[in-house]
């Protein structure tokens, strides 16, 4: 079973609805032990169909979603592909196959699909917000690179930290409490990210919405972009960046989130205090710091951060109040002190 969070295929039943009425028995029985969970007993039964009605759109659907379950992901393409051409107007197999494509890190053929599925169904309000978390994953592989080759890019860091918060599972799972539940049967073929912890999101096909895309840019990205000029989300992602190099033990990334003004503890000198911070950074085996209940005072061009850091190594733990003072330079948040 694909799961990643790319996970709004729709049920069955609402494809049949759309699709000529077939009323074969045994499409019916295959379907009832795909609900059931007896994916061997479903895949033989609409196999046996099939072999009579090789052309039925609902029962090669069917075997699409069967063969998905039964982590025959390859077969699954080939069915999904197969019905993309046959029925070309609906969207459902293209979404499929997308969430195929995410799940094996395809994400151009994913991307691709979605916009044939958004093409042939312009309201199709799952294929939208599948097609935004396909562009937000490829802007993540790209931030990845950009790091890659300059460590200290900081809003590289800062700009991949968000998209990791909205691939969280506290976030998912804010996002899924709006949306029904899966029935028992339905499909999750996954959606980008980690996916185990997140609720798998069925849209109702019978009540398609409107979504409101730009060219190019759709409705989940415009909100990536509403979210970044909010400054006291963008300096909320700054601290837990800064917390997430120093918890992969990367010192070069770690310093980069410190201006160039800061002041030293103690009035001590930079270069020392950088050692020995290198020293702290990379001698544990590992480290984890999570900080929790955040508040931003925030003044012009300068913030105040306090929060409660919890730090946990292979030699030390401690947990305790902290306070960071940032400010504003080159369109990035600096760390300028540290209490």
């Amino acid at each position: 079973m694909v799961t990643s969070r790319f996970s709004r295929v729709l049920p069955i039943a609402i494809l049949f609805a759309w699709l000529p009425a077939a009323a074969a028995p045994n499409v019916q029985d295959a379907n009832q032990a795909f609900r059931q969970g007896n994916n061997p007993a479903a895949l033989e039964k609409v196999n046996s169909f099939l072999a009579a009605n090789p052309k039925d759109a609902q029962g090669r659907f069917l075997k699409g979603l069967i063969l998905t379950e039964l982590n025959r992901y390859n077969d699954a393409v080939k069915v999904f592909s197969d019905l993309t051409e046959d029925y070309p107007e609906l969207p459902e197999p293209y979404n499929n196959l997308a969430v195929l494509y995410a799940a094996q890190a395809q994400y151009d053929r994913a991307k691709n699909s979605l916009e044939m599925a958004i093409r042939t169904h312009p309201s199709y309000a799952t294929a939208h917000e599948n097609l935004g978390d396909i562009y937000a994953k490829m802007a993540s592989q790209s931030y990845d690179k950009a790091l890659q080759l300059d460590k200290s890019n900081t809003s590289a860091l800062t700009k991949l930290a968000m998209i990791r918060d909205l691939f969280s599972p506290a976030q998912m799972l804010d996002a899924g409490k709006s949306k029904a539940p899966a029935k028992a049967g339905a499909a999750k073929t996954g959606q980008l990210a980690q996916a185990a912890a997140a609720p798998v999101k069925v849209e109702e096909a019978a009540k398609p919405q409107a979504v409101p895309v730009e060219t190019g840019k759709p409705a989940e990205v415009a909100a990536v972009a509403a979210v970044a000029i909010d400054p006291s989300a963008e300096i909320e992602r700054t601290v837990h960046a800064w917390a997430e190099a120093w918890s992969q033990r990367d010192p070069e990334a770690y310093l980069a989130f410190y201006g160039k003004d800061f002041k030293v503890p103690g009035g001590g000198d930079r270069a020392e205090w950088e050692t020995e911070r290198k020293t702290r950074v990379t001698r544990p085996e590992f480290i984890k710091v999570d900080l929790d209940r955040i508040r931003i005072n925030l003044q012009g061009d300068s913030a105040r951060v306090s929060f409660t850091q919890s730090y946990t190594s292979n030699t030390y733990k401690d947990k305790g109040k902290k306070t960071l003072i940032l400010e504003k330079q080159d369109d990035a948040w600096k760390i300028v002190e540290e209490r």
